[in-house]
């Protein structure tokens, strides 16, 4: 799970098109066709490792008026697990009138300020995260005392996309994140000497005083500058990058978040950040990322790039997600009858698949008799199966933690006895239920090894 922290704006485009100038002054007129609602700031980030696949948590600041109304329900609707924050004032709203692509005005508006309490659930995801990124935005969040505090003694990566206005990062943080402009503005160097020398020299400033890990200065097209030792390192985009770039800043923060609680080094975070934020804007940047798109049927997907893509998918129309989990060692109708009766349940089922030396540890020398790539590929060709994801552990936990599921399904007479599932209080921790659906009776995979060594013996 990430956890976004910060500041979240409703971002309106008004497209039209201009065929003439207002009689009343020398300005165009602007003939309205369109209107996009998204959630900017903080609010963007979330959307995008949303669409990612990711399970995201959002503490933020949301006014009682239409604009933060529509914020939630744009974010619920994303998948975004919100946290609120009571805020007094008005929403604060960026209005683009654009026409044939262009940008020709825009209109800020809204005054609201924070004015509440994180509840215990919102501290709770703080403390279980397993990435957090701090989207300032200027606007409160980040001064908020007992989200710092929360931020302060958080275990997991902690990356701090700092906003000039903000106050600086709290103790411990692994990542800053700030762009060139913002450097000049927290240094006040005006940027002497050539365009590295002035991002190194601030870079390394900010990171003295802050006492963050590492500060890595964005820079636009040219990549990044890492400062994390006597030497910075230049992080070059992987091609040239020419489009809108809202939201580049996000991406890019959002992605080295998540590659560093996945145990990467920090210049390793800011090189996959790089490359994700320059394939963001080259294929259309906030428009195409956040275009709905829907399942392909029949179209199962296995590793986790196609789970989190389908999961992605399915979380933005608000869908629900179903897994289940197994050997599937030989495949045979008491499997069909629980994949079946689990997909019908959601509207996605994902199967969380036993690797081959994870049989092995659960079943003995001799399992499994059919190799994971085999499984999985038999599994994604059924039509109740939507995805597959292959793990190595003993127990699925790590992998559930990863996905999130909001139903885990188990065959058999799991809990014929009045207990719970193995897996029922983690699963619970993020609002998930688990269920039990029956195996049809006789049928059973080490029944079926048995008759055919017994055959085999005859």
């Amino acid at each position: 799970m990430i956890v976004i922290v910060g500041d979240t704006l409703l971002d309106r485009d008004v497209d039209g098109a201009v065929s003439r100038i207002s009689p009343d002054a020398p300005v165009p007129v602007l003939a309205e066709k369109s209107t996009t609602d998204r959630p900017g700031g903080a609010g963007l980030a979330a959307l995008l490792a949303a669409r990612r696949g990711e399970y995201v948590a959002l503490v933020t600041g949301l006014a009682d008026d239409a604009a933060g109304a529509r914020l939630s329900a744009l974010l619920s609707a994303a998948g975004v697990r919100i946290y609120p924050l009571r805020m007094t004032g008005t929403t604060p709203e960026k209005i683009r009138l654009r026409s044939r692509g262009q940008a020709l005005l825009r209109l800020d508006r809204g005054d609201a300020e924070v004015d509440g309490e994180p509840t215990e659930a919102a501290l709770m995801a703080i403390a279980e995260a397993d990435a957090i990124l701090v989207s300032d935005y200027g606007r409160g969040m980040a001064r908020h005392p007992a989200l710092r505090a929360a931020l302060a003694e958080a275990t997991a990566p902690v990356v701090w996309d700092p906003h000039p206005r903000g106050p600086a990062p709290v103790r411990g943080v692994r990542l800053a994140t700030p762009n060139e402009a913002e450097v000049q503005h927290l240094t006040g160097d005006s940027g002497g000497g050539s365009r590295v020398a002035a991002a190194a020299r601030g870079g390394q400033e900010l990171r003295t005083r802050w006492r963050t890990g590492a500060v890595a200065v964005t820079m636009g097209g040219d990549g990044a500058l890492l400062c994390n030792g006597p030497t910075p390192l230049v992080v070059p985009a992987p091609g040239r990058m020419d489009g809108d770039t809202c939201g580049a800043g996000d991406r890019f923060a959002t992605t080295a978040a998540l590659a560093l609680a996945g145990g990467a080094l920090v210049s390793e975070a800011v090189q996959e950040g790089v490359r994700e934020a320059t394939a963001y804007v080259a294929s259309g940047g906030v428009q195409a990322a956040l275009a709905q798109q829907e399942p392909v049927a029949g179209a199962a997907g296995v590793g986790r790039d196609a789970v989190g893509e389908l999961v992605g998918r399915v979380r933005a129309r608000g869908g629900r997600v179903v897994a289940t989990g197994g050997c599937f060692d030989l495949l045979h109708a008491g499997h069909i009858a629980t994949l079946e009766a689990a997909r019908r349940l959601g509207d996605c089922l994902v199967v969380c698949l036993n690797s081959d030396s994870s049989v092995t540890s659960l079943k003995g020398p001799e399992r499994p008799m059919v190799r994971q790539e085999d499984r999985a590929r038999l599994l994604s060709a059924l039509s109740a199966v939507d995805a597959v994801v292959v793990f190595d552990e003993s127990t699925p936990d790590a992998v559930l933690s990863w996905l999130r599921p909001d139903v885990w399904v188990k065959g058999g007479d799991y809990g014929s006895d009045g207990g719970l599932l193995p897996e029922a209080d983690l699963v619970q921790r993020w609002g998930g239920e688990c269920v039990i659906v029956p195996y049809l009776d006789g049928r059973s995979t080490t029944r079926m090894i048995a008759a055919a060594r017994h055959l085999e013996g005859v």
